[in-house]
């Protein structure tokens, strides 16, 4: 695979995100803010690109719906595919409980086999959160989620970053296991590493490129927030808003995705960035 000499610049800028914002729970928003702000404002503008109130949104490995739900709260319709039973049950009352049972479909299924359960070409959007650490063939599984799209469609991809866990291994004295990690092949610090892989910027928009897709933005994400103690978010006064800013601040500066948990790479359909 062929990488790019550098991720491209962030287009889209995630703005700073106040507790108010889906997913709501205050402590959650810490991992889950950036995403969020990016994903909610790629949707709104596919909306008034397309002339309709709603969109058809997959989201595969979605599990309980931590994306999912929200989504479907803006008036969006979503299919969750995810193998676990368990996950999908609780993906059901968590819809139920949030009113928007009607909007939410949950199919079990993995990106292996996604058109056994779901339409090629369907949606307008998928999510891809979490998928790419845990498949065979990330680029298979990748070139799966962008067959779902439609031709004017965009793809929300989250994966685990290579130096956010150096770098934790490293904070927490592991050094041997840090430097490990640094050499690799699939990020892994050692044995009892329970991420089976993990990625470099440059990785990621390789393989939405690969997938044929343009990559919009691509941000660091829980930059911050995995290293600050969580009693100081606790207990002291507007520390949580102040890091929440921080986040949004340093998301898409590409100095700080080396060392982002997460990254977040926004792929879009030449149709979709033409309109």
């Amino acid at each position: 695979m062929s990488d790019p000499m550098r991720p491209p610049v962030s287009h889209h800028r995630p703005q700073p995100t106040s507790l108010r914002s889906e997913p709501s729970r205050p402590r959650a928003s810490l991992r889950t803010a950036v995403v969020w702000d990016v994903l909610k404002d790629a949707l709104d503008r596919r909306v008034k690109a397309a002339g309709r109130e709603s969109l058809d949104v997959l989201d595969t490995g979605g599990g309980s719906g931590n994306f999912a739900v929200p989504v479907a709260r803006l008036g969006h319709r979503v299919t969750v595919v995810d193998p676990s039973p368990n996950a999908l049950f609780a993906l059901e009352r968590r819809a139920a409980e949030a009113g928007v049972a009607d909007r939410v479909q949950g199919v079990q299924g993995d990106a292996h086999g996604l058109f056994d359960v779901v339409e090629r070409g369907g949606y307008d959007a998928v999510l891809c959160h979490g998928v790419l650490e845990y498949v065979d063939d990330p680029a298979e599984g990748l070139r799966n989620a962008v067959g779902a799209l439609r031709p004017d469609g965009v793809l929300s991809l989250l994966a685990a970053g290579l130096g956010g866990a150096v770098l934790a291994r490293a904070l927490a004295g592991h050094f041997t296991e840090a430097r490990h990690a640094l050499g690799d092949p699939d990020g892994r610090w050692g044995e009892g590493d329970p991420v089976p892989r993990r990625f470099t910027a440059d990785q990621l928009t390789g393989l939405v490129e690969g997938a044929g897709l343009r990559v919009g933005a691509v941000h660091g994400v829980r930059v911050f927030a995995d290293l600050v103690p969580g009693v100081l978010v606790d207990t002291e006064p507007g520390a949580l808003d102040a890091l929440l800013k921080l986040e949004a601040a340093a998301a898409e500066l590409a100095a700080f995705h080396s060392v982002a948990t997460q990254l977040h790479v926004l792929g879009e359909t030449r149709e979709s960035t033409e309109t």
